[in-house]
């Protein structure tokens, strides 16, 4: 670092003398300048003080003409520019530091030390050597902004037009690992935000669009890359000056101001309106109760190693005036900060999500418009650390991106309540409950997380949706929440048996855990309702786009049909197998006390004939034993079994023995009166079931709308399959999927699986979408579940 010094050099500054007194006793000329020594040194001292090995690195420089030394206890940053240490104007000799005029003041005013002996520095070069050296830093900080371009980051629609983190990184044409922090602005339209901004971080270069006409020259949000204090600068649209989407457009820049670090709001109004302070605190409050939340959940989703701060960003409220006095001016005691707060109270509004706010005035007599002011505090303010610091401008992305996906969709203006600036609407879920008209109050798209409707409130029974919806009762008082469907059959029945004891025995209600808890007609009369005795009511919301309320009574008739369709595709099966099935069970069921069970008849009590699968057993009415129908073929009355005068069929002996009087007691007779009124009924019902071979021959589509249960879309308003579009014709078939119920092609509908939440036990057609579902069951266990949802 040394050298001889050139004739040329000495006398560059006479008035600089050595200030180490090592080798010269300080009677050379400075010619050096160590910063780590903290001294202006000779050739000579600096010499011998830099040989030693540990003050070898020292960094020094050499003088120029007119050099002053920087102030040894104020290393901070000037009032100016950032980067720009103060300037010492005396140098103490008995405390042996340059002291810059603050410095000298706060430490050498008072006490002994006032009378310590000071070295003044050339006032005179001083000044020159901080101007040349200000235009020095201004024009290398201009050079450093001269490529920066701004981009559209967020349109009108709130669309995001970035692809990803590397595309954001790229168009904001920063380091990778650069971390900065983000400022933006925000104001009423006109009042000259883009100006500003051009104006503050970019020497007055049209980064941002300005324009002198009416129409608004910010449309959506732009930002830019500012590389000398190193932050993400964005420029927003003006409020009160859209006219379309202006809900969306308000909402947009409320995302903008999470983001942020650091907000500006820009206002050239002489007076502070109140609109200014209603924006911020209605921003407070909505950034409170719905931001906060999805921005902890977005660090814990996306794994970020910055945490996102759920304290908001810092606010400067840049006041700019031509006629009339700052605020404050005519209180001198009381600073303006004070006198915000004071306003904001007496509007009803609480900024407490701002993590500080300022004020910064200038008052333009002349043009232009003095910025400096804002520069030097939004400089201090983005030196603070403690509350948001720098991060990595992926992570800055990925909160931009979270917060769009949340909270998007239209908001219709004519639901909207503009008593704020930012009403609930925009931010919570648009579904309202279809029975009784309230809102969902969970965040918007919350669907995306498999997160429920939920409401504030109870609904009201609506006999529309039926939304009356069964827990069963046993379980409930052991501390489970079980919620149970009324069916037409039983899980464990198959679909002939469970229909055939529908007909006979009405809807049940099957608890996973207590079985079939109830039948709706179980007795011959008596039946008690079932909120009485085994389940627990309670009227729940309908949500637009749920399945509803999964009441399984009206699908009976469908379940008829396509068992007759599955009989008619099985001809080889077909015969009388499941007639005879029904007509066995309803047999056994029904049967006097005095008959022969069916399982127990094997061959005709008279001639032995073993019977096979499909021959038909008779009982005799007199005895009660099974027959073949050619040893039952008479008929005659049986008045003593209660069967009345009518002919009914006997077997052979007993018509051969009709004059004959059975021994039949009294008590038999009781016991046998009920039976025998079921069993008339049920031959009824068995004559019914026998008809179905002969149903099959009337077509299914004179019937099929009848069938249709009430979640099915209508055959004749499906003109397309739901999924792959191809529009319905003879050769193409529709068929409706049990689960959603809309109307597919075969080959977007060939899947088969059991239903239970529209009660098919059973596997049954459904869609290629519904079959990629979870299975969900009617009978599911419910815990932790809402009273409200």
């Amino acid at each position: 670092m040394s050298a001889q010094t050139s004739p040329a050099e000495k006398g560059l500054n006479p008035g600089l003398m050595c200030q180490e007194s090592y080798a010269c006793s300080g009677t050379d000329e400075a010619i050096f300048e160590c910063d780590e020594c903290c001294s202006l040194q000779c050739l000579r001292c600096e010499e011998e003080l830099h040989r030693q090995e540990r003050l070898r690195n020292h960094e020094r420089i050499r003088l120029k003409p007119g050099h002053v030394p920087y102030c040894d206890l104020c290393k901070g940053l000037s009032g100016h520019l950032p980067g720009v240490r103060q300037r010492a104007i005396v140098r103490c000799q008995t405390c042996k530091i340059n002291l810059c005029l603050e410095c000298q003041k706060r430490t050498h005013s008072g006490g002994n030390k006032r009378r310590h002996p000071v070295t003044v520095y050339n006032v005179s070069n001083l000044q020159g050597s901080l101007e040349a050296e200000e235009m020095d830093e201004e024009t290398k900080r201009k050079k450093m902004t001269e490529k920066v371009v701004s981009f559209l980051l967020v349109d009108e629609n709130e669309e995001v037009q970035v692809t990803n983190e590397e595309d954001f990184i790229r168009k904001l044409d920063c380091k990778p690992d650069q971390h900065l922090k983000v400022v933006s602005i925000f104001g009423n339209t006109g009042d000259g935000k883009s100006h500003t901004l051009n104006h503050t971080f970019f020497y007055g270069r049209e980064v941002f669009k300005t324009s002198p006409t009416q129409e608004s020259c910010t449309v959506g949000v732009w930002a830019a890359y500012d590389p000398v204090h190193k932050v993400a600068v964005i420029d927003t649209e003006g409020l009160l000056g859209a006219t379309v989407n202006l809900s969306q457009r308000t909402r947009l820049l409320l995302k903008v101001l999470a983001i942020s670090d650091l907000v500006i709001y820009r206002t050239h109004a002489d007076r502070l309106h109140n609109d200014l302070f209603k924006f911020l605190g209605d921003a407070s409050e909505a950034y409170l109760k719905h931001f906060t939340k999805e921005l902890k959940a977005t660090t814990a989703r996306c794994g970020l190693d910055v945490p996102l701060s759920t304290l908001g960003p810092a606010v400067i409220i840049f006041h700019e005036t031509v006629h009339t006095q700052l605020l404050g001016s005519d209180h001198p005691s009381e600073v303006p900060e004070k006198l915000i707060q004071d306003r904001f109270r007496k509007l009803g509004r609480f900024p407490e999500a701002f993590s500080s706010i300022h004020y910064k005035g200038t008052r333009t007599y002349n043009p232009p418009t003095d910025f400096s002011g804002l520069r030097r505090a939004l400089e201090q303010l983005l030196e603070n650390n403690t509350t948001r610091s720098p991060r990595h401008p992926g992570v800055i992305f990925k909160a931009l991106k979270a917060l769009s996906d949340r909270f998007s969709g239209e908001i219709p203006d004519d639901q909207m309540a503009h008593s704020s600036f930012f009403p609930d609407e925009y931010f919570t879920c648009s579904s309202l409950c279809l029975s009784c008209g309230v809102g969902c109050k969970n965040s918007m798209n919350h669907g995306k997380e498999g997160v429920p409707h939920e409401a504030k409130s109870r609904c009201r029974y609506s006999h529309q949706y039926d939304n009356r919806v069964y827990t069963c009762k046993a379980c409930y008082e052991r501390g489970e929440e079980v919620s149970v469907v009324p069916k037409t059959s039983a899980s464990t029945d198959s679909p002939w048996m469970g229909l055939a004891k529908y007909a006979w025995s009405g809807y049940v209600i099957e608890c996973p855990n207590c079985g079939v808890v109830y039948r709706s007609r179980q007795y011959w009369f008596g039946n008690q309702d079932p909120v009485d005795t085994v389940v627990r009511t309670e009227i729940v919301h309908v949500w637009p786009g749920t399945d509803g309320f999964l009441k399984d009574n009206n699908n009976a008739a469908q379940r008829l049909l396509d068992g007759m369709n599955f009989m008619a595709q099985s001809v080889s099966e077909l015969s009388l197998g499941p007639t005879k099935a029904v007509t066995s069970w309803l047999t056994d069921q029904i049967a006097p006390a005095y008959w022969r069970p069916n399982s127990q008849i094997l061959s005709c009590n008279k001639c032995a004939t073993s019977f096979k699968d499909n021959d038909t057993k008779h009982h005799c009415r007199a005895c009660g034993e099974g027959f073949c129908d050619g040893c039952s073929s008479k008929t005659r009355p049986v008045p003593e079994r209660g069967w009345g005068p009518a002919p009914v069929r006997v077997c052979d002996n007993c018509y051969e023995a009709r004059n004959v009087q059975l021994a039949i007691t009294e008590a038999q007779v009781d016991d046998e009166g009920g039976t025998l009124i079921a069993r008339k009924v049920g031959e009824a019902v068995q004559s019914t079931l026998g008809a179905v071979v002969t149903a099959i021959d009337i077509p299914l589509g004179l019937v099929k709308d009848a069938a249709r249960p009430a979640y099915w879309v209508p055959d004749h308003e499906i003109l397309h399959c739901h999924n792959c579009r191809k529009e319905f014709s003879i050769k193409l078939s529709k068929h409706h999927c049990r689960a959603c119920g809309q109307g597919f092609c075969d080959e977007c509908s060939h899947d088969r699986r059991a239903v239970p939440s529209r009660g098919w036990d059973h596997p049954v057609r459904v869609c290629f979408n519904c079959n990629k579902k979870p299975a969900r069951t009617s009978l599911s266990v419910v815990t932790g579940k809402s009273p409200l949802c």
